[in-house]
């Protein structure tokens, strides 16, 4: 596992333990803030990452970023990474030994962040999110849409699979479930700092309220 940011993106950016790392222009670590409440991992970089290092940047990214700002979030605000860093020669699937080799990085971006919640874009990142949580997805369409609730690397969090925003733009009758979830997502990050926000202001006042109480108490002896 990786400590620093600065030597984990080094490691992907120099990575050579597959051989993804021949036909690859650069590799994607991810980009945005490192630490976002909300975390998303796609599948695999596509050509227009490859070209510019960075994720999902491409017409998928774009519908991505723009239903991300449409429920109150900015890009900047979140963390976009993929389960595998390189893309994949004419963007075929993702093969298993060159997921196992990429999962101490995305494992480390998890550490590193410790997200409130992460959202599986598409069937890879949800069956890599969702195994190691022990839950079983049986196909995208059957486990989108769900908050599951547990333990990963450690960490609480709530993992909510949808699919692929490449699905939602090629197939526009699925774009209104792409939405549902996010917004199902970035809602649930919302109402969580408005409990935090809440509580504070609670023990403050509280908290002024006892001073107050105190020094009556004082003067009256």
């Amino acid at each position: 596992m990786f400590s620093s940011w600065k030597e984990l993106e080094q490691a992907i950016i120099n990575c050579k333990k597959c051989l993804l790392h021949k036909t690859r222009k650069n590799a994607v670590p991810g980009e945005g803030s490192k630490n976002a409440k909300l975390m998303f991992i796609g599948e695999a970089p596509g050509a227009v990452e490859d070209e510019t290092g960075r994720p999902f940047v491409g017409a998928a990214g774009k519908l991505l970023t723009e239903t991300i700002e449409k429920f109150g979030l900015k890009r900047a605000e979140v963390y976009i990474t993929n389960v595998i860093k390189c893309r994949p020669p004419s963007n075929r699937d993702p093969r298993e030994e060159e997921i196992e080799s990429c999962s101490p990085y995305l494992e480390s971006q998890i550490l590193l962040i410790k997200p409130s919640v992460i959202v599986a874009l598409g069937r890879f990142a949800a069956t890599w999110l969702l195994t190691r949580m022990g839950y079983h997805c049986q196909g995208i369409m059957k486990c989108r849409g769900k908050v599951y609730r547990g333990t990963l690397l450690g960490i609480e969090v709530n993992v909510i699979p949808t699919i692929h925003p490449a699905a939602a733009l090629y197939n526009p009758r699925l774009r209104p479930l792409f939405e549902s979830d996010l917004k199902l997502a970035i809602e649930k990050i919302i109402s969580k700092e408005e409990k935090t926000i809440t509580k504070i202001s609670k023990s403050k006042t509280r908290s002024l309220l006892d001073f107050i109480s105190s020094s009556s108490r004082k003067d009256q002896n």
